[in-house]
């Protein structure tokens, strides 16, 4: 008798809802209930350990397309990750800011020439 496990839609189901969730919380897709861009670096990281946590409960347990799934999954979220840590935070300009003509780097003179 075989022992090979067989491939669980309802793993491969919850691999890729937490996979979304976590894009969606980087801030990397439209959040579909609020049609905005929405960045919450906090509630990605809890995503990717969720999915970290999910492939050493299951390690040695699953396909190896299943495993294959949740490696790649991690790896491109970590690596997303990353990149968003790294991104300065965007901040909307200050009133006085967006009231303030922008500045020319040449000097003016009342002077004709």
């Amino acid at each position: 008798m075989d022992q090979t496990p067989t491939l669980d839609v309802h793993l491969m189901g919850l691999i890729i809802s937490l996979q979304t969730a976590a894009i969606m919380q980087m801030g990397r897709t439209i959040h579909p209930a609020t049609g905005k861009i929405e960045r919450d670096l906090d509630s990605a990281r809890h995503s990717i350990d969720l999915l970290e946590m999910l492939r050493r409960k299951t390690q040695g347990n699953l396909a190896p397309e299943e495993s294959q799934l949740l490696d790649h999954v991690l790896y491109e979220l970590r690596m997303n990750f990353v990149e968003e840590m790294n991104k300065p935070i965007e901040t909307a300009p200050s009133v006085a800011e967006a009231d303030s003509p922008p500045t020319d780097a040449s000097p003016q003179s009342d002077t004709p020439i």
